[in-house]
């Protein structure tokens, strides 16, 4: 018995950066969603506000991306916002800088392992992965947290 495979691209990195891009609107519009006084403010069961995970997502977007693209991934400084607006014009900001510098990033990148954060080692590939789960999953929680407060989060769908 003879069995053949092929091998194919499952997502360029046009794609991938399109994928990413589709799930920050997203975040942006939940963000956008909170009241300005509770983003910093609003908890549940001791877990970080949304405010937090938000500026969480922005320490990592461009240090993961130039990161990759350069392989140093200890020169990015972020002051940590702390407003809602101050956080929407860093995401606003951000999403230009990424959709600039991550066409930059060599193919050859994606499948060559680092450990950027001295807790593991893997690729280009999975960290961006892991940049992208790691929004969403801590979406889910600002969606909770907005149900909480009343207010109808965004369709998770809704990515344009």
């Amino acid at each position: 018995m003879t069995t053949e495979t092929t091998q194919s691209a499952l997502l360029t990195t046009d794609e991938l950066l399109k994928h990413w891009q589709g799930h920050r609107r997203l975040t942006r519009r939940t963000i956008e969603a909170f009241p300005a006084g509770q983003l910093f403010e609003f908890r549940i069961g001791g877990m970080r506000t949304f405010g937090e995970l938000a500026t969480e997502f922005l320490g990592m977007t461009l240090p993961t991306v130039r990161g990759i693209s350069t392989g140093s991934f200890g020169d990015f400084k972020l002051d940590k916002p702390k407003s809602k607006d101050e956080v929407l014009k860093l995401w606003d900001e951000q999403t230009a800088m990424l959709d600039e510098e991550f066409p930059r990033i060599p193919l050859d990148r994606f499948g060559e392992k680092s450990n950027p954060f001295g807790a593991w080692e893997d690729t280009g590939l999975a960290f961006i992965q892991y940049a992208i789960e790691n929004e969403v999953h801590h979406r889910g929680q600002g969606f909770v947290y907005l149900r909480a407060l009343g207010i109808e989060p965004p369709h998770f769908w809704e990515r344009d």
